[in-house]
């Protein structure tokens, strides 16, 4: 009997403006039954990512949050069905939004897009689990 690869833990979200908090409670609670440390990093990363699906995307929304355990880390993952790609903005004391991408560059290990087939991207992130 073939060996199944573990379930990702999934959250589909309905684009309102209680994603991200909802998005925000899923994490913490992958990252506390993994053990982690601390969920900081990870609850700021998911909802900058759900927070811009939610903003400039389509359709519903789906995180999945995994381990890497090669690495330590922990991989946030966001869909939507949107056609636009993020782009992190220059700095600028001048503006009031727009700043949260650069943040979350900041503070995790990689990032970046993939388009899905079916239309829409995904939009990751990879931070320190411990």
């Amino acid at each position: 009997m073939p060996m199944s690869a573990p379930e990702i833990p999934t959250l589909i979200l309905e684009p309102t403006d209680r994603a991200p908090s909802l998005a925000r409670a899923f994490l913490a609670e992958q990252f506390r039954n993994w053990g982690a440390e601390s969920d900081y990093v990870g609850r700021l990363v998911v909802c900058e990512l759900v927070t811009n699906a939610y903003l400039h995307g389509a359709g519903k929304i789906i995180v999945r949050v995994f381990p890497d355990a090669r690495e330590g880390l922990a991989v946030i993952e966001v869909w939507d069905q949107g056609p636009g790609l993020p782009a992190v903005q220059p700095e600028s004391a001048d503006l009031t939004s727009g700043r949260g991408l650069l943040l979350m560059s900041e503070m995790v290990r990689a990032w970046g897009t993939r388009p899905i087939t079916e239309g829409g991207k995904i939009v990751w992130a990879a931070c320190a689990l411990w």
